[in-house]
């Protein structure tokens, strides 16, 4: 068997099981972590011992760009379950991590992708880091969230090609309108069913920074994709020279998969631009009414998921811990209160609030100028 396969197998049934052990003991204790407790401690070792020498006998890399990503998320996995239990991980395994960021030009690190779109089912089962409900419920309705943002770009992509006015954008619009509802959709149900204690104290703590071979890494995101931003961009509603969302499309470049990176450099689509260029045709009247209908439903799609998954399941509990661990709270990398305040400014942006440098002046001037094209259609039909 070979070592890539050694590790996988280990990855999907002692490494799960020690993992889950871990949390249940965490849970009992009603903490984040437990210290100095000789049965946990052992298996805590176990985990980074195991781990790090099944990760220290791979010394050939895979040929291919996907098979070297689905590698680099399997010794990511080991990485982030050594960083949840502070532990330190096998530099030989940091290593490994090293050399396969570089090929692949992405941070060296476990991603959310890893755990959704790039993790191969086997026997019907995925990776995950535990058996608990909750890091289920977590990873596929986010996972399902990612489809539904990656169909709704998808689509908006191909309007460019025929133009605004073209019927077949009709079509596009409608789907992705479509896709967006069903991020609601997801995100209403992620609410419903995931426990909120559950998530902070066992689920988001695999998700911290870690430092890989003495380079601090920020964690993993669940919006660590390139097809919402190019939905902001594409619908107008973000501006690609603003430095606030410059640096957030800085930022997340190496944390996204491979075939996403080209996307978070393609900034120059603007369809909004488009429609305020565009003769008010019929068909360019009922394109505008789908596109400004797009626009309302990202802004909402996102507005919910900060009001109601972000404050909730990170903000409020983050305010509950201890504080002895207040300090070192993090949502990825910077203070929970930096990126808190960076996400709500994102959120007046995707839904366009009345806020100095928001779309907002400009949806409006093309809603006036839709009503006012609209108004003058029905007094020509009036007058004849």
């Amino acid at each position: 068997m070979s070592a890539v396969r050694e590790l996988e197998n280990w990855l999907r049934t002692d490494f799960v099981a020690g993992n889950t052990v871990l949390e249940h003991a965490y849970v009992a204790a009603g903490a984040e972590i437990v210290y100095d407790v000789r049965e946990l401690d052992r298996h805590k070792h176990t985990i980074r011992d195991d781990g790090g020498a099944l990760v220290a006998r791979i010394s050939e890399l895979p040929e291919s760009t996907r098979d070297r990503y689905t590698l680099l998320g399997a010794v990511g996995f080991y990485l982030a379950a050594c960083r949840r239990h502070e532990v330190a991980a096998a530099e030989p395994a940091q290593a490994v991590a090293s050399r396969l960021g570089l090929a692949l030009g992405v941070a060296p690190r476990f991603v959310f992708a890893h755990q959704s779109t790039h993790n191969p089912a086997d026997g019907d089962a995925v990776r995950a880091f535990t058996n608990l409900p909750d890091e289920r419920i977590f990873v596929t309705y986010n996972g399902f969230g990612v489809l539904a943002y990656e169909r709704a770009a998808a689509a908006l992509r191909r309007v460019p090609a025929m133009g605004v006015s073209s019927a077949l954008a009709t079509y596009l619009f409608e789907d992705a309108r479509a896709a967006l509802d069903d991020v609601l959709r997801f995100n209403r149900a992620l609410t419903a069913e995931l426990d909120a204690d559950r998530f902070f104290r066992n689920v988001r703590p695999y998700y911290k920074p870690h430092p890989v071979c003495g380079v601090e890494y920020r964690g993993a995101n669940a919006g660590d994709f390139a097809s919402v931003n190019e939905i902001d961009l594409h619908l107008g509603l973000c501006d690609p020279t603003d430095p606030f969302y410059l640096r957030i499309l800085a930022e997340k470049y190496p944390y996204v998969p491979p075939e996403d990176q080209p996307r978070l450099r393609d900034t120059k689509v603007d369809l909004l631009a488009a429609f305020e260029a565009a003769e008010p045709t019929p068909r360019t009247r009922v394109n505008a009414a789908h596109f400004l209908a797009l626009c309302r439903a990202h802004g909402a799609a996102y507005a919910f998921h900060h009001h109601q998954l972000v404050k909730p399941f990170l903000e409020r509990p983050a305010a509950a811990a201890p504080a002895e661990r207040q300090a070192r709270l993090s949502a990825s990398g910077p203070p929970l209160d930096v990126v808190i305040a960076g996400l709500a400014r994102l959120s007046d942006l995707r839904a366009a609030r009345g806020r100095a440098g928001t779309a907002r002046v400009r949806l409006d001037r093309l809603r006036a100028r839709l009503a006012a094209s609209e108004s003058g259609v029905s007094g020509a039909v009036d007058e004849a």
